[in-house]
């Protein structure tokens, strides 16, 4: 108790990094993400036996505004069509569509159907060329590469790690060092106080956001799909981020006692947000009751901003529920900073 750094440090981060890890992935060599197309046949007995297989992860078909980008993404990774033909050869006529970044998946699947039918009527295995005919096309499609994703996730963390550390030594220092109490002597009122340094961090966080685009931009051809005109609405979102986390900041310099107890609390609010968030990866590849979880918090809404203002082209009204989120969220945490900070 008289070191709570070193139980953080110690026992609790490490616990989040296993749980996290553990929990991504888990021990499937291979796994394809499938939906069932429009008009597919999803009586028949080979749909019912694929759907028992633990390679495949049924996808809800998107619709078909939304098909293309889901592949764009990953978040299907083909199409699967299935007709039936009743006294007709082939029994089953296939189509399987996806985007060529997945042509190796769509072979595999191939594969996986192949031996459903085989397992289904063993005594058909001399016909199986003429029990299904499986057609694979695959379309050219601009791919979601790992940049797109990670950047837009290293980027908020930044914004909420700089802004909560950044913000929580800066105003403990002031209390500490009475400097808050020097300006209580002078006509600055609080609000200035809070602006002015508010405003400071912002600058410096823009900077660096900057700084992350160019790079993501110049070095490994990261996807900003209207060019300026979205690294500047990038920018307005970090602009909210960052007034977001700067309310978290604001409220551990006014809980913490000492200067030593900063970073673990400060740690406590962006180590999960760091793991969780979808910083490094979809939130969807955790169990589902630890995804409600993750899309409670703030970070996950701003890296989901950055990343369909980037690849989708998303204006802002096309991610009001992002923006209106976050807005909430820095109501709530100004509301407990202003409870919680002591001003003397």
């Amino acid at each position: 108790m008289k070191s709570p750094s070193a139980v953080v440090f110690s026992i609790a981060f490490p616990l989040v990094f296993i749980i996290a890890f553990g929990f991504l992935g888990g021990s499937k060599a291979f796994s394809i993400r499938l939906t069932m197309a429009k008009d597919a046949d999803t009586t028949n007995a080979l749909y019912q036996a694929l759907h028992e297989n633990q390679s495949i992860k049924w996808v809800p078909y998107p619709g078909d505004k939304e098909l293309e980008n889901a592949l764009k993404k990953g978040v299907v990774d083909a199409v699967l069509d299935i007709q039936t033909q009743k006294m007709l050869f082939p029994a089953y006529k296939i189509a399987l569509n996806g985007s060529e970044a997945q042509a190796g998946k769509l072979y595999q699947l191939r594969a996986i159907i192949n031996e459903t039918v085989y397992n289904l009527n063993p005594e058909l295995a001399a016909k199986m060329a003429k029990e299904v005919n499986i057609a694979i096309s695959t379309e050219k499609i601009r791919d979601f590469k790992t940049i797109d994703f990670i950047l837009p996730g290293q980027l908020g963390f930044s914004l909420l790690a700089g802004s909560v550390f950044g913000t929580a030594f800066i105003f403990f220092n002031m209390r500490q060092t009475l400097v808050l109490k020097r300006f209580f002597a002078t006509p600055v009122r609080r609000e200035i106080i809070v602006l002015s340094e508010g405003f400071a961090r912002l600058l410096f966080q823009l900077v660096t956001a900057a700084v992350i685009i160019g790079v993501g931009y110049f070095a490994f051809d990261y996807h900003l799909i209207h060019g300026g005109a979205t690294v500047l609405q990038m920018l307005l979102l970090c602009v909210l981020g960052v007034m977001v986390f700067m309310g978290f900041g604001f409220a551990v310099s006014g809980l913490v006692k000492s200067e030593a107890s900063i970073p673990p609390l400060a740690n406590m609010i962006t180590m999960p947000q760091f793991l969780l968030a979808g910083t490094f990866f979809s939130i969807e590849s955790f169990p589902k009751w630890l995804q409600p979880i993750s899309r409670a918090m703030p970070l996950t809404y701003l890296n989901d901003a950055l990343r369909r203002t980037a690849f989708e082209g998303a204006g802002l009204w096309e991610l009001r529920t992002d923006i209106l989120i976050l807005l909430i969220w820095g109501i709530v945490v100004y509301i407990v900073a202003g409870k919680v900070f002591k001003w003397e």
